[in-house]
């Protein structure tokens, strides 16, 4: 298989899904600050010119990230990332959509791509400050659902790396704070021998 990344990227949440169940892949690097992902050459693989891409032994290629995520934790059982009650894997479905959707593409996207919700430059900081306000009650509804478990849905599973990524862009770009549960939660995923692997193929460590 080959997952076609950006460092530090939603990608690289589904690097560590990858780490985690062990499967042998190759990484296919996609500069984002170069524009590469709006390249004829990626753009034949995702018209979208989005990350996440996994490419599949057999040339099926398959894009965004819940889609990718769920087809792993499916298809490679023995490592235990889907939960095996429907109630908790659609739990798991609902954290993710709403950390993708609205964490990721309308708090996160405002704060570092403001232009893309507002051509007017006077509407920059505005734009900036509704998406911290989205980035931070998502975390505290995240807090929430969280609880007093290590993991979202108490056993590890792919909700929880998709909580690591938007985690690491607030800590690890200093965007917004993160609540003592949530604090706890990313810690506990850096510990993880699969997030470092993931970390350190990316170069972010």
């Amino acid at each position: 298989m080959k997952l076609y990344y950006a460092p530090g990227a939603c990608s690289l949440g589904i690097h560590v899904i990858l780490e985690e169940i062990g499967v042998p892949h190759e990484g296919q690097l996609v500069n984002l600050r170069e524009g590469m992902q709006y390249q004829p050459a990626f753009k034949a693989v995702n018209p979208a010119s989005k990350v996440p891409v996994l490419e599949l032994d057999d040339g099926t290629v398959l894009t965004e990230w819940i889609a990718i995520a769920g087809y792993l934790a499916a298809t490679f059982p023995a490592a235990g990332l889907e939960p095996a009650d429907r109630l908790d894997w659609a739990r798991a479905m609902g954290y993710i959509s709403y950390i993708n959707g609205t964490m990721h593409m309308q708090g996160f996207s405002r704060i570092f791509r403001p232009e893309k919700f507002s051509p007017n430059p006077e509407e920059k900081e505005a734009v900036r400050a509704e998406g911290k306000r989205i980035f931070i009650e998502g975390f505290d509804l995240m807090e929430h659902a969280l609880g007093e478990r290590e993991w979202l849905l108490g056993s590890y599973s792919i909700a929880d790396a998709a909580l690591f990524y938007v985690s690491f862009w607030a800590e690890g770009r200093n965007t917004v704070p993160l609540p003592p549960g949530i604090a706890a939660h990313y810690a506990r995923m850096k510990a993880r021998p699969a997030v470092q692997r993931a970390m350190t193929q990316e170069g972010l460590v």
